[in-house]
């Protein structure tokens, strides 16, 4: 057995992931009624979903509580990628709103709304789920993976703890890397988890329904894509003063991928995490910035909400000015960030956007039907992005500290 796992782990990550997914499709072309398959994908996602809260509270936990002095470059990198988070997002939204008035997109709006009840009323009500998300039970906070709660009690368990013995502190990192371990484990798994995946969305979801909405498709992906392969690039630059793009096609191949199939930045959190190990990140501030990316730096869902806002003022004809086109996209970034990490919550958001121009929540909630629609394409490429950035920002905030430091920057 021993030998066998060598063998497999001895073979290049992307291309198991590949072959599994080359794999699925065919299987799902072929014998689309073994639905068996499928239980594959949903086992790796529940895997994923399982240890992230674990890994993210016991990194955080062991890494301050043995942390030595560090001269303030540890706060300054994690101040760096916040900054970098909160100013994509905000590009994102500003970036959706001007290619959708340059690129109007109108619906069919019908009476087969999705009955959603828990789409939030204002922007005042995302802000306090926020807070009291912070100040949740630490013991409720792991089970419903509450990543703001699982931080905030991990750090002042982590600072408390500084003041334990030798023997504590050396149990809480040896529980870090032991489930660290377990990720390794799950994250080889993964060509099985994306065949899965792979099968049960090809053997169950058809055509016809994209090409209806072929144009709103074509704008919400091409809006991710330019912030991907346009604008991240120019943030990677400038924190690297180096060609941003082979650290963008890394995160690409090994972040972007997996966010994409499984829908859930909450679930790519070990896999964003196992990276930064790759590249010799300092385990410090990946384990603070990457659960934290997961809940604050969401540039698809800013571009989801914007863009679904804005092809329903279209579709009623309302006119839209700039400055409320402004007021838009910050009331998008701010509500992006209230996005749950799972699949579609981007689109519970859309209501309270849509209410800045008074459409009301019977308009509303067909639009949140119509991205359920959608959401196949739209939901996968949004955590994609979102995902994928939370490691490409972690990793060039540290690289600029390393350029300021003199230290060679290797992608």
């Amino acid at each position: 057995m021993k030998k066998v796992w060598e063998k497999w782990t001895g073979f290049s990550l992307v291309g198991r992931i590949v072959v599994g997914l080359v794999i699925g499709v065919i299987l799902a072309l072929l014998v689309p009624q073994a639905s068996g398959i499928a239980i594959l994908g949903d086992v790796f996602v529940g895997a994923l979903k399982a240890i992230a809260p674990l890994l993210v509270f016991f990194l955080v936990t062991s890494s301050l509580c043995n942390a030595k002095p560090s001269g303030g470059k540890r706060g300054g990198v994690i101040g760096t990628v916040i900054v970098l988070y909160m100013f994509s997002t905000v590009l994102a939204a500003v970036i959706a709103v001007f290619a959708s008035m340059i690129f109007p997109v109108e619906m069919v709006l019908t009476d087969a709304a999705q009955e959603v009840t828990s789409a939030p009323s204002g922007i005042t009500e995302v802000l306090s789920t926020l807070l009291l998300n912070v100040v949740a039970n630490p013991v409720a906070s792991l089970v419903n993976a509450n990543y703001l709660g699982i931080l905030a009690w991990a750090v002042l368990l982590g600072v408390s703890l500084r003041a334990a013995g030798d023997t504590t502190k050396k149990v809480m990192a040896d529980i870090s890397d032991g489930i660290s371990k377990v990720v390794v484990v799950i994250i080889n798994l993964a060509p099985f988890g994306i065949l899965g995946l792979v099968f049960n969305s090809v053997s169950t979801s058809g055509l016809e329904t994209f090409t209806t909405y072929g144009k709103l498709l074509a704008l919400l992906v091409g809006c991710m894509l330019g912030i991907f392969f346009i604008t991240n690039p120019i943030l990677v630059f400038w924190c690297t003063h180096k060609n941003p793009y082979p650290l963008i096609f890394k995160c690409l191949k090994r972040s972007a991928i997996t966010a994409f199939f499984t829908r859930s930045s909450a679930a790519n959190i070990p896999v964003n995490m196992e990276v930064c190990e790759e590249m010799g990140l300092n385990k410090d501030n990946y384990s603070v910035t990457i659960p934290l990316g997961a809940t604050i730096n969401m540039d698809g869902a800013a571009i989801t909400i914007t863009v679904m806002t804005m092809a329903t003022v279209h579709t009623l004809g309302i006119a839209v000015d700039i400055p409320t086109a402004i007021v838009l996209s910050l009331l998008a970034a701010l509500a992006a960030c209230g996005a749950s990490g799972v699949a579609g919550g981007s689109l519970l958001l859309i209501p309270m956007a849509c209410s800045l121009f008074g459409i009301p929540d019977t308009v509303s909630m067909q639009v949140v039907a119509v991205g359920f629609i959608i959401g196949v394409i739209q939901d996968s490429v949004e955590t994609a992005l979102n995902s994928s950035s939370d490691l490409l920002l972690s990793a060039s905030a540290e690289f600029r500290q390393w350029r300021l430091e003199g230290k060679e920057i290797k992608f």
